[in-house]
């Protein structure tokens, strides 16, 4: 089971709390986990990833063991620690401002 921290926004429209734990099947990459985040809550669905091109949307960045993943591969493989459920996969809505 992998962990996946939620934003507010988010948390509100799955009716979920902070952290949601995922059952992922095959590798572990970016992919993986958001296919089984919108199959668990499929609410989910277009407002983490576009419907057509499963581009992140703007303003989300996801995060693993302090590192900004945001625009690595989506099949790029996540760090073993999160694999191990010892570390969150974060999603987070990014801030902007001056």
């Amino acid at each position: 089971m992998i962990r996946v921290i939620l934003p507010q926004h988010l948390r509100t429209l799955a009716h979920a709390g902070s952290e949601v734990t995922l059952k992922v099947e095959g590798p572990l990459t970016q992919r993986t986990v958001l296919d089984a985040l919108e199959a668990r809550y499929p609410m989910l669905r277009g407002t983490i990833r576009d419907h057509d091109t499963q581009q992140r949307r703007p303003f989300l960045r996801f995060f693993a063991c302090e590192e900004d993943l945001s625009h690595e591969p989506p099949d790029t493989l996540l760090p073993e620690s999160v694999a191990s459920g010892a570390e969150p996969f974060l999603i987070i809505g990014a801030i902007a401002g001056g």
